[in-house]
């Protein structure tokens, strides 16, 4: 087979293709024509983050498999690779230990001023009285983010003689023990418990900003560190608060604009410790990314398991009319149980009644997976590693079927749980692609699962839905649909409305603050 790479890797990658027997042709910095010229008889493609791997590059080639040498994919169109029977897979693991390992550097860095000695030593100033330290040991280390890497930085600091705490919705309690860590339950609690803070989450609408100036506030007299992705802290008010002294220092190796633009507040504050994107950037690192690519290529040309293919798995051909409209179902599902669930998701159960549980529906579970994980960690998420996701992360996932649907021909249930709530968010597939949500947390309703969605739990009263109605108007959303279901005349009543737009925060406020309205949720529908 011929394996086109178009960006620099390691040796020891370039070594396993040939080894297998595979031709290699090396074709770096290369885009347009030139690209297309060079894949067209290439069977697979390697790259990094330098090559945009899109529709009409798969359009002109036979390629198999596209590997990225690395996590990231935004650089690669998957639907296009789908659309053309390309499996697309990553290498999340390779850099797991040296992003890990340059955290615990930049926060020891952080907490004893290395290079700011290093610097006025070099200028030949013997500074020694102007510099005292932190100690790590017997302080609180506050993990915001508990995927592989988060889990390893606990796991290295607990070994220092650090107390890890650790703010994660979508880990269970027993993981984040085997790591040393202790699972709380707000993002507040662990900042205010913290003498440090590492980041680790990915960069997501809920994560973008999510460590502001009120955030920084809870963390006073501690220091901040973040190797994972720049947008999750707000640049400059970090950069204040280390000014100030509201904080000692800060360690930032990811910026919201890549490459640092020369006015970035960060680079102005002698406190606040910066390089370049380093995370990943050990030998060893590049080396475990270039020859796990390779290995994956060799798989998949071997007729073998793509470990981490981010595209979805085929099934049984004549079986997949028959359960392809339900994955879009699942997902949905999923995506508005994990939403609506206020604590840390440690089971997952995926019910399947009906006509649907005669079928193969492993595909649905991970799928529904995918639409509870997706905006909770750092790689991509889909049908194929769903459930590697979950293992990792400790939440037991359980499918259960049965024959009778009640009032419905086939329905999916997503649940999301811990040890001590759980809620139920129910779909079903009418004639002509026609999905709808049926049931949310024990309440019938009838929701299109379109567009942004808003769902409020309101005492059964006149004039509620009308206030509302009446507030999102003067907030100029329009409402597509409304959708309202109750357990009991005069008790609670739970309705889901379809919106033009999204809700802004001070209309949700606005809903809040009257007495009937006990809770207002916003969802964010995948694709939206």
């Amino acid at each position: 087979m011929k394996v086109l790479v178009t960006d620099p890797i390691a040796d020891a990658g370039l070594d396993r293709f040939r080894g297998a027997g595979h031709e290699v042709e090396t074709a770096y910095d290369i885009e347009g024509d030139a690209l297309l010229n060079a894949v067209a008889d290439a069977d697979a493609m390697v790259v990094r983050s330098g090559t945009e791997v899109d529709a009409d590059v798969f359009a002109a080639s036979t390629l198999q498999i596209v590997g990225r040498a690395g996590i990231g994919v935004d650089n690669i169109d998957i639907e296009a690779a789908t659309d053309h029977g390309v499996i697309v897979a990553n290498a999340p693991q390779g850099n797991v230990r040296a992003a890990a390992e340059h955290s615990v550097a930049m926060a020891f860095a952080t907490a004893r001023s290395i290079p700011q000695a290093h610097d006025r030593l070099r200028g030949g100033e013997w500074a020694k009285g102007d510099f005292l330290g932190t100690e790590l040991n017997e302080k609180t280390l506050g993990v915001v983010g508990f995927g592989r890497v988060g889990q390893e930085v606990a796991r290295r600091f607990d070994a220092l003689g650090m107390d890890p705490v650790t703010y994660d919705p979508y880990i269970s309690e027993e993981r984040t023990e085997r790591f040393g860590a202790e699972l709380v339950d707000s993002l507040e609690e662990c900042l205010e418990r913290a003498d440090f803070i590492t980041v680790h989450t990915p960069l997501t609408d809920e994560t973008e900003n999510m460590i502001d100036e009120e955030e920084i506030a809870q963390l006073e007299g501690g220091y901040v560190v973040n190797c994972a992705r720049g947008g999750i802290i707000d640049e400059p008010a970090l950069a204040a608060a280390v000014e100030d002294g509201l904080l000692k220092g800060a360690a930032i190796d990811v910026f919201a604009d890549e490459p640092v633009e020369p006015d970035n507040p960060l680079l102005d504050v002698e406190d606040v410790i910066v390089t370049p994107h380093l995370g990943a950037s050990t030998e060893a690192a590049q080396e475990s990314v270039a020859t796990s690519t390779a290995d994956q290529i060799i798989a998949a040309f071997n007729d073998e398991p793509v470990v981490n293919a981010l595209n979805a798995p085929s099934m049984d051909e004549s079986a997949f009319p028959a359960v392809e409209p339900y994955l879009g179902l699942a997902d949905t599902a999923g995506t508005i149980a994990v939403q609506l669930f206020d604590g840390h998701v440690s089971d997952v159960t995926v019910t399947y009644a009906g006509g649907i549980a005669d079928y193969d529906t492993d595909i649905v579970t991970a799928t529904a997976l995918k639409g509870v994980f997706e905006r909770a960690v750092e790689t991509q998420v889909n049908a194929v590693n769903a459930e590697r996701i979950a293992e990792e992360r400790g939440i037991s996932v359980t499918e259960s079927k049965t024959s009778s649907a009640a009032d419905f021909q086939s329905l999916i249930t997503v649940t999301v749980s811990d040890d001590d709530e759980e809620i139920s968010v129910s779909g079903t597939q009418f004639a002509g692609d026609d999905a709808r949500i049926v049931r949310i947390d024990g309440y019938r309703v009838d929701a299109v699962p379109h567009g942004h969605m808003l769902v409020a739990r309101n005492e059964d009263v006149p004039g509620v839905i009308g206030f509302i109605g009446t507030v999102l108007g003067q907030a100029d959303v329009n409402i597509a649909g409304m959708f309202n279901g109750r357990e009991t005349i005069g008790g609670e009543a739970l309705t889901v409305y379809n919106l033009d737009d999204p809700v802004p925060d001070e209309t949700v406020e606005e809903l809040l603050a009257d007495e009937c309205v006990m809770d207002i949720t916003q969802i964010q529908l995948n694709g939206e």
